[in-house]
């Protein structure tokens, strides 16, 4: 008997895929694990290949990459948003002008979005692409985002030159 107190669906006798006469047993006394020790389907051995290192670290470096993604945008768009907001966020003299909204919305927002955005678009685009074409696809998504928070964005900047913080 295995360790295990029931089989898994595919060991049991009459199991869709299973062969008259095939119990599930390898005949060295322990249960046939089928397609688990493989990574793809092509094998009939179960021995492991090589090459699941080399997937391990593909990986672990899309992940990286779209961890530096994460903080890149987050970057860039508060490269972008801050300067825009210091107005609102400083409100001119004696802070007549302070916009909460701007400091309590409109930044965070602007600064998740740049979070989240290169990395999920990563995501999707690794699924589909090779690795060069999916950071374009994201430099590029980045930008329309940029650019429609620029179309749609404009907090209250200061009435003119002359109209300073004051003395």
């Amino acid at each position: 008997m295995s360790e295990n107190a029931l089989p898994e669906p595919d060991e049991v006798t009459g199991a869709p895929g299973a062969v008259d006469g095939d119990n599930g047993n390898d005949g060295d006394g322990g249960w046939d694990d089928g397609d688990r020790d493989r990574d793809d389907g092509d094998r009939d051995d179960g021995d492991r290949d090589d090459g699941d290192r080399d997937d391990v670290a593909d990986g672990r470096a899309e992940s990286a990459v779209g961890c530096l993604l994460a903080v890149a945008g987050v970057a860039v768009a508060g490269i972008y948003a801050l300067p825009r907001a210091a107005f609102s966020i400083e409100g001119g003299f004696e802070a007549h002008a302070r916009d909460w909204s701007v400091i309590l919305v409109e930044v965070p927002l602007i600064l998740l979005a740049g979070l989240l955005l290169p990395p999920m678009t990563w995501a999707a685009a690794t699924r589909w692409l090779r690795p060069w074409a999916a950071f374009l696809v994201c430099v590029a998504v980045a930008a329309l985002g940029l650019w429609g928070v620029s179309a749609v964005w404009h907090p209250r900047q200061a009435p003119d030159p002359g109209y300073g913080p004051g003395i």
